[in-house]
């Protein structure tokens, strides 16, 4: 039980790079730990080489996995299921992409254009931007392995029913017909090499890091000034966890905003150690990166009204309902 604190608080939250921090800021710069300020720039630097240090690693480590599961793998294994089983393993597999929505449409045509039902690859589109193991590490390291699991799994359910409903509703014909049409062979299978996968690896990171430099300065600016800035009592009389619209003001709040995942958790950490609910924290982090306005601009470009309103629909409920759920039931896991 030590050795699992301590890597939760050592190796996760990084509690001596924490201290590090606070030790220059006070012993080289001299600096008083109690302004405000000075309480904001430690917030700052802290979350920001934190986040960058574990996104560096993850993304590397599932990068390199996820070499031996190319797209023409994943469409191979995924077309030889059905079902509940098909959907199911479309959302675990939209955990191992570390991309953000945008970025997970383009796979999701792909897998439509090789002939996957439209219900299991909404599966994978919902969860890919949802879900991703990096961002279960980042979530244990700022709030608890429980709450990470239980998100996980909030977040698969949410997956697999979104795509068990497109798939009732028979949605296939709302996808737009260049989506479909002139199917691609699956081109030839290349193996690679260790060196293949390092590199693989090492482009993945670059990538990703290019991508969400910019969202994880905003994410961790905005959050360091709710953390020091922002009055407690203003934040809770907006989406305190008392009040019954706090989930629904939240989830649409972070609609407008485009963020991977790394971006929002400060935020949403800001948001809990200010006395917001867990839930109401997690549905603002969880509409931002699923249901973000580029990513459903870019959808309606692939699909037809009908199953973009349907799609907004589900994950928006899902979304809710995860919010509440982890609201009222989460004085069991903090």
């Amino acid at each position: 039980m030590f050795i699992f604190e301590w890597i939760n608080s050592q190796v996760l939250r990084m509690d001596w790079l924490s201290d590090l921090v606070r030790f220059f800021i006070q012993n080289i710069l001299g600096q008083d730990m109690d302004m405000k300020v000075v309480a904001s720039i430690h917030f700052f630097i802290y979350d920001v080489i934190k986040i960058f240090i574990l996104l560096t690693v993850l993304v590397f480590v599932i990068s390199y996995i996820q070499s031996y599961f190319p797209p023409e793998r994943t469409k191979k294994i995924l077309g030889n299921m059905s079902g509940l089983k098909a959907k199911f393993v479309a959302a675990l597999l939209g955990t191992l992409t570390p991309f953000c929505s945008c970025s997970s449409i383009p796979i999701f045509m792909g897998f439509t254009n090789s002939g996957l039902p439209v219900g299991v690859t909404f599966s994978f589109l919902i969860s890919s931007p949802l879900v991703d193991l990096a961002s279960v590490i980042l979530l244990a390291s700022i709030f608890n392995w429980t709450i990470a699991l239980l998100y996980v799994g909030a977040g698969i359910v949410l997956s697999i029913m979104g795509g068990l409903i497109i798939h009732i509703l028979n949605m296939d014909k709302y996808v737009e017909g260049f989506v479909t049409e002139h199917r691609i062979e699956d081109s030839k299978k290349i193996i690679l090499t260790r060196k293949d996968r390092l590199s693989y690896s090492f482009e993945q990171v670059k990538e990703v890091f290019l991508r969400v430099w910019v969202y994880v300065l905003i994410g961790v600016g905005i959050g360091a000034l709710i953390h020091n800035w922002i009055p407690e009592d203003m934040i809770i009389m907006m989406i305190g966890q008392e009040h019954w619209w706090s989930v629904l003001l939240a989830t649409v709040f972070g609609i407008p905003i485009y963020a991977d995942i790394f971006g929002t958790l400060p935020i949403a950490e800001a948001f809990v150690n200010k006395g917001v609910g867990l839930g109401t924290s997690l549905s603002f982090m969880m509409s931002a990166t699923a249901l973000s306005i580029p990513s459903l601009v870019m959808l309606k470009r692939v699909v037809k009204m009908p199953l973009l309103v349907l799609f907004t629909l589900i994950v928006t409920t899902g979304i809710i309902i995860i919010g509440y759920l982890f609201n009222n039931f989460s004085y069991l896991v903090i």
